[in-house]
C-alpha cells in the first residue's frame, strides 16, 4: 500500500489546501477499494484449493490474514483523515470570537489552565448562579470546548454515534414506557366511543455517571502561546472518553457506569418479552454453521420488526467481520462490502457495519453480533457541563487537569435490538 503524507492544517492558500485535503481522502479511499480487492482475490483462491485439495495452502492463508490487517489498517486510515477533515475550529470566522459571554469565559480558562489564576473564573460562575470552586470538583470548561468534544465522540464513540442522545440539566432522566403500546382501535363519528383499559406503564430511569480523564502537561506547554489550549484539551480527553464510553455502552453492568445492552437479560428470540433483549442462535457452538453460514445473519435480519429494519446496523467486532468478510451469497457475491465513500461504514447484506471493539470474539455462548434500530433501542444521556480542575501538586513537574463529564446509557426500546448467539 502507498504511504501518503498527512493532511495539512494550516495553509495561507485555504483553496490549494482543500484540494490536497480532497485528494488524500481519495487516495486513502482508492487504497482502501484495491486492499479488498486483493482480499476477494486472495480468500478466492483460499476456497479454490479447499475445493481441490479440501484444505488451503499455508501460505495463501497467511497471505489472507495480511491483507485482512492491511484492510482494517486502511480503514482506520481512511477513519482518521475524515474524523480530522470534519473538525470545525474552535474559534468563529477568520480567527474571531463567537459571542462577548463566550470570549471572556474563554479567557478566564485560558489564564486558569496556564497560570492557575482562578479569580476570573470564580466570578463568571458566580454571575451565571452555578459552583464552581476547586473543592466542588473543578470549573466549567468554555462551551466551544464542551461542543467539540462531544461531537469528536460522536463521531469514534460507535455506540453513540448510533443512539439517540438526550441533553440533559440534572442528574437522572426518566421516562415511562409502555410493554404493550397505547390502546387504540378504528371508530365511525358518531359511534360510541367505550371506554379501553389503563395503558400498563412502566418507568426507565437513566442516571448519569461520572466519566473522567486526567491529562498532564508540561509548565513549558502551558507557557508557550503559540499552543492552543482549547484543542490540547479536546484532544486529550477525547480518545479517552470514547473509548471508556465504547465499552461501558456495550457491556457496562449499570453500577457507576452506564447499562450496556449486552448486560441485559436475553431470551429465545421466539418466545420474546419486554424488558428482555431477543437472540438468535447459531445452531453450532463457537462458530457459524459448517454449510450457508450466511443464512444465520438472514435470520436475523428478519427477526426485527420491518419498523426497525429500516434504519438497522450491525455492530460487532473486527475480528467477527474478518470472519465474515469470507461469506459469499449463491451467486459468487461477497456478502461484505467496503465503504462508497470516506465518510460511510462498509456494508453487510446492505445493512451498516459498526465496529465496536468492546463486543465479543466468537466462542461458546458468546453474543457476538447485534443487529437493530440503536436509534430508538438505545438512549445516551449527556449532563451540560464538562469540567476540569487544575493539579499542580501531585505529579511535579507536571500539572494534572483532572475533567469530568456526566454521562449514562441504556436500553429504551428492547424490541428495537436482536442479537445472535453462537450456541
Amino acid at each position: 500500500m502507498t504511504a501518503h503524507s498527512p493532511i495539512e492544517t494550516k495553509s495561507a492558500h485555504p483553496v490549494t489546501e482543500n484540494k490536497a485535503a480532497t485528494g488524500t481522502v481519495d487516495a486513502a479511499l482508492e487504497d482502501f477499494a484495491r486492499a479488498f480487492e486483493a482480499f476477494k482475490q486472495a480468500n478466492d483462491t483460499r476456497l479454490g484449493e479447499i475445493e481441490t485439495r479440501l484444505s488451503a495452502d499455508v501460505l495463501t492463508e497467511e497471505k489472507l490474514a495480511r491483507i485482512d490487517m492491511a484492510l482494517d489498517q486502511a480503514r482506520s486510515r481512511l477513519d482518521r483523515i475524515s474524523l480530522d477533515r470534519a473538525r470545525p475550529p474552535l474559534a468563529g470566522p477568520d480567527g474571531a470570537p463567537r459571542d462577548t459571554a463566550g470570549t471572556e469565559h474563554k479567557a478566564a480558562f485560558d489564564l486558569y489552565v496556564r497560570a492557575g489564576e482562578s479569580a476570573g473564573l470564580k466570578r463568571l460562575e458566580e454571575k451565571a448562579l452555578s459552583v464552581g470552586s476547586g473543592p466542588d470538583g473543578g470549573y466549567l470548561v468554555p462551551a466551544t470546548i464542551e461542543r467539540e468534544v462531544l461531537r469528536r465522540l460522536a463521531q469514534i464513540s460507535p455506540i453513540r454515534a448510533l443512539a439517540t442522545v438526550q441533553t440533559i440539566s440534572g442528574g437522572l432522566y426518566k421516562r415511562a414506557f409502555s410493554p404493550t403500546g397505547p390502546a387504540a382501535g378504528w371508530v365511525a363519528e358518531t359511534a360510541a366511543r367505550p371506554q379501553t383499559d389503563s395503558p400498563n406503564l412502566l418507568e426507565l430511569s437513566f442516571p448519569a455517571m461520572e466519566l473522567y480523564a486526567m491529562p498532564a502537561a508540561t509548565q513549558t506547554l502551558l507557557d508557550d502561546a503559540v499552543v492552543d489550549i482549547d484543542a490540547w484539551l479536546s484532544a486529550e480527553v477525547e480518545d479517552v472518553f470514547a473509548e471508556q464510553e465504547s465499552v461501558a455502552f456495550v457491556t457496562g453492568d449499570g453500577i457507576g457506569r452506564p447499562h450496556g445492552f449486552l448486560a441485559y437479560d436475553t431470551v429465545a428470540n421466539a418466545s420474546w418479552v419486554p424488558a428482555k433483549i431477543g437472540f438468535l442462535g447459531t445452531g453450532t457452538a463457537s462458530a457459524f454453521p459448517a454449510s450457508n453460514p450466511a443464512d444465520v445473519l438472514f435470520d436475523l435480519i428478519y427477526a426485527l420488526r420491518a419498523g426497525y429494519r429500516q434504519n438497522a446496523s450491525f455492530v460487532m467486532n473486527r475480528r467477527v467481520q474478518s470472519t465474515i468478510r469470507k461469506f459469499k451469497d449463491a451467486d459468487g457475491n461477497y456478502l461484505w462490502q467496503p465503504p462508497s465513500a470516506a465518510d460511510r461504514s462498509a456494508t453487510l447484506m446492505g445493512f451498516p457495519v459498526a465496529e465496536a471493539e468492546a463486543m465479543p470474539d466468537i466462542g461458546a455462548g458468546s453474543l457476538s453480533i447485534a443487529f437493530g434500530d440503536f436509534k430508538r433501542g438505545y438512549l445516551v444521556v449527556d449532563r451540560t457541563g464538562l469540567r476540569t480542575l487544575r493539579d499542580p501538586y501531585s505529579a511535579k513537574p507536571y500539572v494534572l487537569f483532572y475533567t469530568t463529564k456526566r454521562v449514562g446509557g441504556g436500553v429504551q426500546d428492547f424490541d428495537a435490538i436482536k442479537l445472535l448467539k453462537f450456541a
